[in-house]
C-alpha cells in the first residue's frame, strides 16, 4: 500500500467556524493535509470560495444547495450560479434530501426531489462528484444519483439501512466518517460495513457532538482525527493505515492536488 502522510476532512462548512484562521492552524498542525470546504447555497457558496482562494493547496471548495435552504423564489439564481461556478468547485455539494418533519415543513418531498434532480444535473453536465446529504430520505437519494447518471459520489454521515448501504457500494460511491462514529450506533453499523476502498473522513464541522453528555464538543476540521481513531477501531487496523487508505480514496474521489510534501 502506498504510503501518506496526513488525513482529508472531506466535508466541513468552513464558512460557519468563528475563529476560522485558528481552527485551520490547529488542523494544519494536526496533520491535517486537505480540507473540502462544502457549500450550502448561493451566500454560502461565494463565502467557500473565498476561503479556498485564501488557501490554496489546503481548502478545496464545493458548492451546493442544502435541502434546509431550498426556498422556491430562489432556485433560479442558485441553479444559475452552480451551473456557473461548477468548473471551479472539486465537487457539488451538499445537496441532497431531508425527510426530517421540520424541513419537510418548508420544502415538501416533491420539492426536494426536483430540486436535487436539477442539481444533479448539472454535476453531470461538468463532471463533478456529489457530495450528498439523506437523512430519512436513503433509498430516493441514492436513486435520485443513478438516474442523473452520476459516476463519483460519496454519502456522508451515512446512519440509513445496510440493503441501502450495499447497493451504495455496489454503484462504487462512497460514505464519509464523521466523529460521532464514537458513539452512534446505526453510524458505527454503516462505517463498519463499508469497504476500506469506499471510505473516507470528514467533520461536518462546526457541528456539535455528543449533545447533552459531558463529552459535548463543537467541532473543527481538527476533529477528523476522531474521525480517524473510531474509524480505526472499527476497522481493527492502525490509525496510519486509515490515514493512508482515506487521504487516498479523496484523492481517488474529488481529484485532489495537495500541496507538495503532503504526500510520500
Amino acid at each position: 500500500m502506498k504510503s501518506m502522510n496526513g488525513v482529508v476532512d472531506t466535508h466541513a462548512h468552513l464558512e460557519e467556524i468563528a475563529n476560522l484562521d485558528q481552527a485551520l492552524s490547529d488542523a494544519k498542525a494536526a496533520k491535517v493535509v486537505g480540507i473540502i470546504a462544502v457549500g450550502s447555497g448561493l451566500e454560502s457558496n461565494q463565502k467557500v470560495l473565498d476561503i479556498a482562494l485564501a488557501h490554496p493547496g489546503f481548502v478545496f471548495p464545493a458548492f451546493g444547495l442544502h435541502p434546509w435552504n431550498i426556498k422556491e423564489t430562489e432556485l433560479e439564481r442558485e441553479l444559475e450560479f452552480l451551473d456557473a461556478h461548477a468548473n471551479e468547485a472539486l465537487a457539488i455539494g451538499e445537496v441532497g434530501l431531508d425527510y426530517h418533519k421540520k424541513v419537510i415543513a418548508g420544502a415538501s418531498k416533491d420539492l426536494q426531489k426536483r430540486v436535487l434532480t436539477d442539481v444533479l444535473k448539472i454535476g453531470r453536465k461538468h463532471d463533478k462528484p456529489a457530495a450528498l446529504h439523506s437523512r430519512y430520505a436513503w433509498r430516493d437519494t441514492l436513486s435520485l444519483v443513478e438516474e442523473a447518471g452520476i459516476e463519483k459520489a460519496v454519502f456522508h454521515w451515512y446512519t440509513g439501512p445496510s440493503s441501502v448501504l450495499r447497493d451504495i457500494v455496489a454503484r462504487g460511491y462512497y460514505l464519509s466518517v464523521t466523529p460521532a462514529v464514537a458513539y452512534h450506533e446505526e453510524h458505527r453499523r454503516a462505517a463498519r460495513e463499508t469497504p476500506l476502498d469506499k471510505l473516507l473522513l470528514e467533520t461536518d464541522s462546526p457541528v456539535v457532538y455528543g449533545r447533552g453528555t459531558e463529552s459535548e464538543f463543537e467541532s473543527g476540521p481538527v476533529d477528523v482525527l476522531t474521525s480517524l481513531l473510531g474509524a480505526a477501531l472499527l476497522k481493527q487496523i492502525t490509525e496510519d493505515d486509515i490515514a493512508a487508505i482515506t487521504t487516498e480514496n479523496a484523492v481517488t474521489l474529488f481529484g485532489l492536488h495537495l500541496s507538495s510534501g503532503t504526500r510520500s
